[in-house]
């Protein structure tokens, strides 16, 4: 199986090296192309109006003077030649994504672009638990349980038009407690600010700035938010589709029930609900974002 990751902290940051080693544990065909620059919160945004510079760092490993979304299109119609990738994988960010993170960020974008070409696509994010931790994230979780996740979800088949975005708890990863399906949480937008402050030469300057409200937000039940903010120990799995859609017909939600859907590389067989996974389907009225639901059961280590 042929991988192709990416990323949007840069082609240096440490998440980039931790994707790397969980695609190790899937394949040794593994393709290295990522940003140069830290891309945070560009979103899908393409490179247009200025030409991308592919620099080539290490066997198999590129730099892209560029987008997330640019570095997909890059790594699978020019660097990889003919032979295209079966997966992609994004990440593993700096930060978790749930909520309308999934709308700005670049980590999520790069496995959205993927879908786009037709290639099942992960994107994968570690939660730092508070900025105490900001330099020194936890990615322990993320070695421990980002291959099983991949491999289960794979196993079973990513529909098509569908991104998998999962989201590894701050903590130890024997304090994980298994895998909690979720639906897409919405923050009080409040809390943004503009931070004004003057330079040198008098001249006005601002940042987008976050603040704290004095009673924190209750996150809906069942969303990404509570089970990283309330139930923690737990991984979430966001199903995204790549294409918006007024009405996104998922089947149901049933434990060992059944559903219609095809998978990217598997259009014969059913996408079968298993019930050792508790995999569901929702349907959702408005909406770009449709849940891709893993139980809350505990996940084995042997990728059964």
């Amino acid at each position: 199986m042929r991988i192709l990751c990416t990323n949007d902290d840069g082609v240096n940051a440490p998440g980039l090296k931790v994707i790397e080693e969980i695609a190790g544990q899937l394949s040794d065909d593994i393709w290295i192309v990522a940003p140069e620059l830290d891309q945070s919160g560009v979103s899908h945004s393409l490179s247009l109006n200025d030409p991308l510079r592919l620099r080539e760092i290490g066997p198999r490993h590129f730099a892209v003077r560029g987008t997330p979304t640019d570095c997909v299109i890059m790594g699978s119609r020019h660097v990889l030649g003919r032979k295209q990738p079966n997966l992609v994988l994004s990440g593993v960010n700096k930060g978790r994504n749930v909520a309308e993170d999934v709308v700005y960020s670049g980590t999520i974008a790069g496995a959205l672009e993927g879908t786009i070409l037709g290639l099942p696509s992960f994107a994968l994010s570690q939660e730092f638990g508070g900025p105490q931790n900001r330099d020194k994230p936890m990615w322990d979780v993320a070695r421990a349980f980002g291959a099983d996740v991949i491999r289960k979800v794979m196993a079973i088949g990513v529909p098509t038009d569908t991104v998998i975005n999962v989201n590894f708890p701050a903590c130890a990863p024997d304090e994980v407690k298994g895998v909690v399906v979720t639906r897409q949480g919405k923050r009080n937008q409040g809390f943004l600010r503009i931070d004004g402050h003057y330079d040198g030469r008098g001249n006005p300057y601002y940042w987008i700035g976050f603040e704290k409200f004095p009673v924190p937000d209750v996150p809906g039940e069942g969303t990404d938010l509570a089970a990283l903010e309330g139930t923690q120990g737990h991984h979430v799995d966001d199903q995204i589709e790549a294409h918006a859609r007024r009405q996104a017909e998922h089947g149901r939600i049933a434990q060992g029930d059944g559903g219609e859907a095809r998978p990217v590389h598997r259009p014969d067989r059913r996408f079968r609900l298993r019930r050792s996974l508790g995999i569901g389907r929702q349907r959702i009225e408005l909406a770009v974002f449709a849940e891709f639901l893993v139980s809350a059961g505990a996940i084995d280590r042997a990728g059964a």
